[in-house]
């Protein structure tokens, strides 16, 4: 060891990732309404499944707490903006993969708010899916 080489008894510093860039979640709040999100879930229930759902549901439910603050639910609403939107990146209709962007988008939302989703709102989305599949 050289003499210059200093000994610490603290870690170095961990580095952070940057954030991830919100604007294409948030490109798409405009498309979203309380209307458009349950025609979407009611329609697509069965073929969308529960998977796809569920995150749908916890951040539906998250947005609608007055304790999330905006920049997530803009977040939130963005993300269900695009599964709700006619204009999709893969078609809702193609087979096997119809929901892969809905459910990628709607995974990297999760991920950004999920300090924001509260154990209630994965509760009444679990309680919502098991009266729509049991």
């Amino acid at each position: 060891m050289s003499k210059d080489t200093t000994i610490t008894s603290t870690p170095p510093e961990t580095p952070r990732l940057p954030a991830p860039d919100a604007q294409p979640l948030t490109a798409h709040a405009s498309e979203y309404s309380e209307e458009g999100f349950w025609h979407k879930v009611s329609s697509v229930a069965r073929k969308a499944g529960q998977t796809a759902l569920n995150p749908a549901l916890r951040m539906y439910f998250a947005a609608q707490d007055s304790d999330t603050p905006v920049w997530a639910r803009t977040t939130i609403y963005g993300a269900l903006g695009y599964f709700i939107s006619p204009i999709d990146g893969l078609p809702d209709f193609t087979p096997l993969l119809g929901y892969t962007d809905d459910l990628t988008l709607m995974a990297g939302a999760v991920a950004i708010v999920a300090a924001h989703i509260k154990p209630e709102h994965s509760a009444r989305a679990e309680t919502t899916l098991k009266r729509w599949f049991d």
